[in-house]
């Protein structure tokens, strides 16, 4: 069925951001049983950021588990961003938020956005834990070294070393339009992240 109508396009992403925090948590969490590590709650953050909404977002470039280095300026005037910043992984927070963005692809793909995936952790690792996860679509990249460069840029690496938990919207004109640096122990809110990429022209 297609569906046409905008109010019930949402309508429908809302109905996957519920899928995504019920049956989707308990299935990843079964398929990383006796493989995640818990440390425990985190201090919820640890760092601040200087950036802001309606501030160009800082260039970078790293490699990717494609063996391809990827570059924020190179989605100028093609896609938004949605810069998804995790702290590590194996780790039972990262390991359900990242595969639930798998269930709303189509929403990225209408609003013309992709994810990338950040995290400090070194390619070797990413490329373990993704293929464990079962895959996710977007690009995941590796800000092992120089260490947590990029987190520091964005104001989002933390005193132990690892990154905040973090979403940053990015506009095709290379804007942020969005910010959420979040509770460390918690998945960021998806429908907000989806309305607003709802927002952008």
């Amino acid at each position: 069925m297609k569906i046409d109508s905008k109010p019930a396009r949402f309508l429908v992403a809302l109905v996957a951001v519920f899928c995504w925090n019920t049956a989707l948590s308990h299935a990843v969490s079964e398929k990383f049983e006796g493989k995640i590590y818990s440390g425990g709650p985190l201090k919820p953050l640890d760092s601040r950021t200087q950036l802001k909404v309606g501030d160009p977002a800082p260039d970078f470039t790293l490699p990717s588990l494609s063996g391809e280095k990827v570059t924020l300026s190179d989605f100028l005037g093609k896609k938004n961003v949605v810069l998804s910043f995790v702290p590590a992984a194996w780790t039972p927070v990262c390991s359900e938020q990242w595969p639930g963005y798998n269930l709303v692809k189509d929403y990225f793909d209408q609003y013309q956005a992709v994810i990338l995936g950040i995290t400090v952790d070194n390619l070797a690792t990413l490329h373990a834990w993704t293929q464990q996860m079962g895959g996710v679509w977007f690009p995941v990249l590796s800000d092992f070294w120089p260490h947590g460069a990029v987190a520091a840029k964005y104001g989002v690496l933390r005193s132990e070393g690892t990154s905040e938990r973090a979403v940053f919207v990015i506009d095709k004109q290379g804007i942020i339009r969005y910010m959420d640096v979040h509770d460390i122990n918690r998945r960021p809110n998806l429908e907000a992240m989806i309305d607003e990429l709802r927002k952008l022209p």
